[in-house]
């Protein structure tokens, strides 16, 4: 188990990087050199974000056109979940410096844990906040239309509107798709213009994994959808245009029989939130980790594990006192988890830590 790597080979660094070569400056360092030369200069950028795409997931038989584009993998920020990954595509920093610190995250000044997929108490209560002001300002979409350059996010058509959505796309235009067609249609043609940061969401893998699980014929079909996708563009890829994919984290199945459920007495004191796999607590943690199959890791010892910088002013606040993290193999639920899952991911295994950086056209 080891943070993430926010120097220049995290998801945040090739943010950054793109980010540089359209704008010429980016608030977190670029890639690495090797990582920077796998990625070709161009005048634009489509960033394809396969959402819960671990690269230890490549191996599957039917992502051979996916494993010809690797180029080399990236971590994902610390925890390995979509929305904190996704608002570190949105604002170019890492975690500690957005706010946005974790899927069930504290928000100390509702009282409440939010859902942060759909923005709703853990019982599915809506939250009264000002959602296009959550993250930090200027986000990555503005400062690139500051320099010049226009950013694009093609997104499944029933996001449009949501509070994740405003909370992400922030003064960034936002286009629709229905099906794989019209997605694979709206990248090739929004690519044809110069100066441009799109970036193509697709979610199918990640809910195949957690509902069926990477066995499943349904996890099968996901993952062709995918590469389909990627195969797609590609050939029709305008001149000019670069092509870069990656993921916001991997995937590990749990069995059913290693989900562990917290006791009714467990949560007398404490506020649970975070992942099944990385499960933040509000309170005395310590005690909980010798009966169950975690460890117990108190915030002083997670220096940095949200990466670098002056902290988002609200990062002490909504951050746990400590992060039980399951033992590898397993999940620890709260009364509010969802205990319909099979893949889970939050943790530091390499398996959900380590993502692809896949690269097509230039």
């Amino acid at each position: 188990m080891r943070p993430p790597d926010y120097t220049g080979g995290g998801l945040v660094n090739l943010v950054a990087e793109l980010e540089r070569r359209l704008a010429g400056k980016a608030p977190t360092p670029g890639l690495h050199a090797d990582l920077a030369a796998a990625v070709p200069e161009a005048a634009t950028y489509l960033l394809v974000l396969f959402d819960g795409l671990g690269d230890a997931q490549l191996a599957h038989p039917v992502a051979a056109a996916l494993r010809a584009a690797r180029r080399g993998a990236l971590d994902a920020p610390f925890p390995t979940t979509t929305t904190v990954s996704l608002a570190t595509i949105a604002s170019g920093l890492p975690p500690a410096r957005h706010g946005l610190i974790a899927y069930q995250l504290w928000l100390p000044d509702l009282g409440r844990v939010a859902n942060t997929i759909k923005w709703t108490t853990l019982w599915g209560d809506p939250l009264d906040l000002d959602f296009p002001s959550f993250l930090p300002q200027p986000n990555t979409w503005e400062r690139v239309a500051a320099a010049g350059a226009e950013p694009i996010v093609i997104q499944p058509l029933n996001f449009l509107g949501t509070p994740l959505t405003r909370v992400l796309y922030r003064n960034c235009r936002v286009e629709p798709y229905a099906d794989p067609g019209e997605a694979v249609a709206a990248a090739v043609q929004l690519t044809r213009a110069p100066r441009r940061l799109v970036m193509l969401y697709l979610p199918q893998v990640d809910f195949a994994a957690h509902v069926w699980g990477q066995d499943s014929d349904g996890y099968r079909e996901a993952l062709r959808l995918v590469a389909g996708v990627w195969e797609a563009v590609g050939a029709s890829l305008p001149p000019g245009v670069v092509m870069v994919g990656t993921a916001d984290h991997g995937h590990v199945d749990i069995p059913k029989a290693r989900q562990v459920r917290l006791a009714k007495p467990d949560h007398e004191g404490r506020t649970f939130y975070g992942d099944p796999r990385v499960t933040f607590v509000k309170g005395e943690g310590a005690s909980l980790a010798a009966g169950l199959p975690a460890t117990w890791v108190p915030l002083t010892e997670m220096q940095g594990w949200w990466g670098p910088g002056e902290p988002h002013p609200r990062f002490t606040d909504r951050a746990p006192d400590g992060v039980l993290f399951a033992d590898s193999g397993w999940a620890l639920l709260h009364r509010f988890s969802d205990d319909r899952l099979i893949g889970q991911h939050g943790g530091l295994t390499e398996e959900e830590l380590r993502v692809p950086l896949l690269v097509a056209g230039g």
